[in-house]
């Protein structure tokens, strides 16, 4: 059974939802990521989203944007990302890690030879944001050969047609983008979103993560009651520029927001509010 099966599983056994933070590998440093990913699964985070930096992220807002262009100009690349993994798995064995970006990295980095480095390192899946189904071959093929889930993003716009055609090639779980626009936007409708989910539930049995737009615990909360997973990036980015320059404010600051989220979200689950 995948980390991603097994987690899905347990949360729907306790009633509860994921929460998936995400930070950009290599932001603020090369040496900060690790630590930072042990840090958010002690404050109670289920899966870690690891952005790749890349040098014209389109789908991110200006603070992830700027997270990208620190862990840039500290010489991160695809490599260093994926050794970042294999030293956390050297420790944790069960968190799921997610690897988000876009397609130029993996391409030169070689599909297959990612594919195979990817699984090495202990990545459970990969979101590759500029790469439709229709392109998803041969990537997605030697992805799941080697145990890792492709994971695609499910648009606003999105009819019902094209879920089915991202859902049969997507596996682990779907990431609805919860607004028409870039990560960390404020205009966030939850009663549009909770009618969204569950016209999404009647086409895929695949969990339904959500993201783009989650700014406090409150949203959170709201959400991981009709989400199996929650997705929060700009919102703990932004907590972490705050602090670039101290580590150990940094690590405690993303950890105080992250335990307060998964707080919040765990008891609107128990008392339904």
């Amino acid at each position: 059974m995948s980390r991603f099966a097994a987690l899905f599983s347990r949360l729907k056994g306790e009633k509860r939802t994921a929460l998936v933070p995400y930070v950009v590998a290599g932001d603020p440093g090369k040496g900060a990521t690790v630590p930072l990913m042990h840090a958010l699964v002690k404050a109670g985070a289920d899966v870690i989203e690891l952005g790749v930096p890349f040098s014209d992220p389109s789908a991110d807002g200006p603070v992830i944007q700027a997270a990208q262009e620190r862990a840039l100009a500290a010489g991160t690349t695809l490599k260093d990302v994926l050794g970042m993994v294999q030293e956390f798995r050297s420790t944790d064995r069960e968190t799921p890690v997610v690897l988000m970006g876009y397609l130029n990295p993996v391409e030169a980095f070689g599909a297959e030879a990612f594919a195979k480095a990817a699984a090495e390192a202990g990545v459970d899946g990969v979101l590759t944001v500029d790469m439709p189904p229709e392109e998803a071959e041969p990537l997605g093929g030697f992805l799941r050969k080697r145990g890792v889930d492709p994971i695609f993003l499910l648009a606003p716009t999105t009819d019902d047609a094209r879920i089915r055609r991202i859902t049969e090639s997507a596996s682990g779980f779907v990431y609805y983008v919860s607004l028409k626009g870039v990560t960390g936007a404020a205009h966030l409708d939850l009663g549009a979103v909770r009618d969204r989910l569950s016209k999404l539930r009647r086409l895929t049995t695949l969990p339904v993560g959500v993201g783009f737009g989650v700014r406090d615990a409150a949203t959170a909360a709201t959400l991981g009651q009709v989400a199996d997973a929650v997705v929060v990036g700009s919102a703990v980015v932004s907590r972490m520029t705050e602090h670039k320059d101290d580590a150990a404010r940094m690590t405690a600051s993303v950890q105080e927001f992250v335990k307060g989220l998964r707080q919040a979200m765990d008891a609107a689950r128990s008392t339904g509010a």
